[in-house]
């Protein structure tokens, strides 16, 4: 599988050490690729809220910290022997301007720490991590922990119940086994099946869906279209989980029981409702254990 080549970083605003720069140094140092650092830094809150305006030498002297710090901790990691750059941008539209960024430098992943936002923000704003986990070009690594710098285990998480979607599964396990190849994790792949949207409206009433025999059926259906994208992707069996249930609650407790480091997962483009509810995808993020890395 093709190692990364190039890791963009987006720095945290508070310009600390975070999970996310020490899963980026460290999956730098084990794949040899090139890492940047980005600060997207926006206007002080207070120009926000009074709709201040700010000239170019003030923001030039809000930048200059973000600069130095950035350049210190550059310097100790090319001491390191790693590739690092850095680049500050000064931006009232962050997810515009990390969007056009990514088009522009082209990573093979994108890494940033999970910023925890309250449920009832969340309600009425959609987060930035959200946007960035519908919207970006490339993978998206949200780090909410790194008790281990390079994950020990990773786990592929899939949905073979749409054939339609076999494409995206083949992408998840690509990207889960690249992450894994790389950090000499083991790779699982999990399937949390949800079999109550057969038995939801009146349609499968009237099919008889409620009888044991159709239930098995779809079961046994389902299970084997698990065991097909198992068998096109080389992972062994004994490393294939099936699991009936709720996918969050099912990925949550899985995790929870193998310790895993990083959950691979898949989003699709959404439109209307589907997009103002959000994705399984969306609320695993902030609900379960270790760290996302999504693929479109």
């Amino acid at each position: 599988m093709r190692q990364y080549q190039r890791l963009l970083l987006i720095v945290e605003p508070d310009l600390h050490p975070s999970a996310a720069m020490r899963r980026a140094c460290a999956l730098a140092r084990a794949s040899g690729a090139a890492l940047h650092l980005c600060a997207f830094v926006q206007p002080p809150p207070r120009t926000h809220l009074w709709g201040e305006k700010i000239d170019q030498a003030t923001v030039e002297q809000y930048l200059h910290r973000y600069r130095r710090w950035m350049m210190e901790e550059a310097s100790m990691l090319k001491e390191e022997g790693l590739d690092v750059t850095t680049h500050v941008v000064w931006t009232t539209h962050p997810l515009l301007d990390i969007l056009r960024y990514i088009e522009q430098f082209q990573p093979d992943l994108l890494i940033k720490d999970v910023t925890l936002e309250p449920l009832l923000k969340r309600v009425f704003a959609t987060p930035l991590d959200c946007h960035l986990l519908r919207d970006s070009p490339v993978p998206v690594h949200l780090v909410s922990q790194a008790v281990h710098g390079l994950p020990r285990r990773v786990v592929a998480a899939v949905d073979p119940s749409d054939p339609e979607a076999n494409a995206l599964n083949e992408r998840i396990v690509h990207a889960a086994g690249a992450l894994a190849s790389q950090c000499e994790a083991s790779l699982h792949l999990l399937y949390a099946c949800d079999l109550s949207p057969a038995f939801d409206g009146e349609t499968s009433l009237l099919a008889g869906a409620w009888d044991d025999d159709f239930a098995n059926a779809l079961r046994e259906s389902l299970h084997m279209s698990f065991i097909n994208l198992a068998e096109r992707c080389g992972v062994p069996a004994e490393r294939r989980h099936f699991v009936i249930g709720l996918p969050v609650p099912v990925i949550q407790e899985f995790l929870e029981e193998f310790e895993v480091d990083v959950v691979v997962m898949g989003t699709v483009q959404r439109t209307g409702l589907e997009r103002l509810v959000g994705s399984t995808t969306e609320r695993a993020l902030y609900s379960v254990p270790g760290s996302l890395l999504v693929v479109r």
